[in-house]
């Protein structure tokens, strides 16, 4: 017979997570959620800067949204969640308030909830997105840029494109007319900015940014044509896992810059960690 102290698990001294009644917890809501990295991301990035906090992945399908965020409300050792597809439109009716950008872009990427229980979204892409390209040394001012997506992601990248000078910016999307809405959007705060939506030539372009979900999984299609798009472009791709999707592997061997979403994720650590200060 096994000794009582066998059966007890006892972690080795360097065990690199424990998880105990101070640890703040944070969620990552999702659907699906087998392409989800951003918790390991967080995870690791909080550890190490010494913060107790942990971060995981919660498969929420959109009709169960309003009742998961309902409960979240009511667990007091949650600091906050990250909201990703489908959910960043639709999370804002669920929310006690957004921040003026989350407003402005019409999504939310990221939920603090508060000592009371109050749920306030932001919408940290755009500034995640534009320091990941900062990070390769790819400029956007003055540039003409084509954009694959206008959901909650794209709003965010087209917003942040417009803010950081873009000369110009052509939006495709499957639906035309939320292209159309994005556009007309982005172009009314940022006049400077030629904005508009359609289908265009990917090699006229000096910017090509993926923000819809194709490239997730293997046997997705490419989210546009870029025959021809070689030396002089960058490629980029906000999709995290896989790092290399079969858009920016096409680009990289046909000569153009490729950039994918980590860079984007890595640079909003920062960012969630003084939102979740209190």
């Amino acid at each position: 017979m096994a000794t009582t102290a066998a059966l007890f698990f006892r972690p080795e001294k360097d065990s690199s997570m424990e998880i105990t009644g101070k640890t703040k917890i944070m969620f990552v809501l999702a659907d699906p959620i087998d392409h989800v990295r951003a918790s390991a991301v967080m995870n690791a990035y909080f550890a190490s800067i010494g913060d107790d906090l942990a971060v995981s992945p919660i498969h929420v399908v959109p009709g169960d949204l309003g009742r998961v965020v309902a409960t979240i409300r009511l667990m007091r050792n949650v600091y906050g969640f990250g909201v990703t597809i489908p959910h960043k439109t639709c999370v804002i009716e669920h929310l006690d308030e957004i921040t003026p950008t989350a407003r402005l872009i019409g999504a939310v990427n990221f939920v603090k909830r508060t000592v009371e229980g109050r749920l306030v979204g932001d919408n940290l892409d755009a500034r995640g997105f534009m320091a990941g390209l900062a990070q390769h040394d790819v400029a956007v001012r003055d540039r003409k840029v084509l954009q694959v997506g206008a959901g909650g992601a794209g709003r965010a990248t087209a917003f942040g494109l417009a803010e950081a000078g873009a000369r110009e910016i052509t939006i495709m999307n499957r639906n035309e007319e939320k292209a159309r809405a994005l556009a007309a959007a982005v172009a009314a705060h940022y006049p400077a900015t030629k904005v508009s939506a359609g289908r265009a030539d990917a090699r006229t372009f000096d910017l090509i940014v993926n923000t819809t979900s194709l490239g997730m999984k293997p046997d997705d299609p490419l989210p546009l044509d870029i025959e021809g798009v070689g030396p002089g472009a960058t490629v980029s791709d906000i999709i995290v896992n896989p790092a290399v999707t079969r858009l920016l592997a096409r680009a990289a061997a046909q000569g153009a810059r490729a950039v994918g979403g980590k860079p984007m994720l890595d640079a909003q650590m920062a960012l969630v960690a003084r939102l979740l200060a209190r």
